[in-house]
């Protein structure tokens, strides 16, 4: 079969160890690279790990198992999908990361992958994803840290949480079923809810604002019956370069604990033509967390008041 293998690179303004951790910590990539949606860490045994990664590839959302070894010392980490979604029979490769001063670096990215049944058509289709995605991961990789170095405050989490005197799958269920928003939920206008793949949604909504403005967001997300859902919005107000959340739903001695952690990244060129020339960074983040907050809590009374009242 043809294996095809090919390089792409960058250099970042950050010295080589930062890059490096930034790279090891996966649960941080849907933070850092634009086509990943959640990635969770399945096993840990020494410096070798299996993960699992949801992410788009030619706006297609995919799921791939993979292993990883991780070298901290000579800066280099090497993965090969596990589970491969069709049509990529294998992929692998290594990310090193080279120092070329105290606070520069160059990260090369080599990947190896072969089709299905050695398919012209899915090879080239494989080349284009990898190509896409490598190029946007590592001009996402420059921009986040190097925009790390330069400012923390712009980045920020928070999380709402509401008792539920119900169930946790009832609970579940409200968030899980967002093709219902619409009819559930005040502030959603309208809702296109698809999972072509179980698991693996596409949520587009229209949602109304205390100003009465329409805001259109397109969301990613992963679900995890009867525990969590994951979700990346890809379309963003333009306030935010960068939305990922995670509902959660816990079990307890009197019923549920539902949670929406949020977090943001805030785009600075953008502050002054939405709160005005004298607003500041503190301000944007205040208005966003209240933004965030009230369809969170919102939701959350929805769901509390749907699971009370079929338990």
């Amino acid at each position: 079969m043809t294996t095809r293998e090919v390089e792409h690179e960058i250099t970042v303004g950050a010295p080589a160890a930062t890059v490096y951790e930034l790279l090891a910590e996966v649960t941080n990539w849907p933070r850092v690279f634009p086509p990943t949606i959640h990635v969770d860490r399945i096993e840990t045994t020494g410096d070798e790990e299996r993960i699992r990664i949801w992410a788009t590839a030619n706006g297609e959302a995919k799921n791939w198992t993979s292993r990883r070894t991780l070298d901290p010392r000579a800066l280099r980490i090497t993965f090969r999908q596990e589970v491969s979604a069709p049509p990529v029979a294998s992929m692998g490769g290594t990310w090193i990361i080279e120092p070329l001063g105290e606070q520069e670096s160059r990260i090369r990215l080599l990947h190896d992958y072969r089709a299905i049944d050695d398919d012209p058509h899915d090879l080239l289709w494989i080349e284009r994803a990898v190509d896409r995605n490598s190029t946007a991961e590592l001009a996402a990789l420059k921009t986040n840290v190097e925009r790390a170095h330069a400012s923390e405050e712009l980045t920020f989490s928070f999380t709402d949480t509401v008792h539920i005197d119900g169930s946790v799958k009832d609970a579940y269920d409200f968030v899980d079923e967002a093709g219902l928003w619409s009819e559930r939920l005040p502030h959603v206008a309208t809702v296109r809810l698809t999972e072509d793949t179980p698991g693996l949604q596409t949520l587009e909504m229209d949602t109304r604002a205390k100003d009465g403005s329409v805001h259109t967001t397109k969301s990613y997300r992963v679900t995890f019956p009867h525990h969590k859902i994951a979700y990346k919005q890809v379309t963003l107000p333009a306030l935010m370069t960068l939305h990922t959340g995670i509902w959660t739903f816990e079990e307890t001695d009197g019923g549920t604990s539902a949670s929406s952690q949020h977090t943001v990244t805030l785009n600075t060129d953008n502050i002054a033509k939405i709160l005005g020339p004298d607003a500041t960074v503190a301000d944007a983040r205040e208005y966003v967390h209240n933004a965030l907050s009230t369809n969170s809590r919102a939701t959350l009374g929805h769901a509390k008041n749907h699971a009370e009242n079929k338990s």
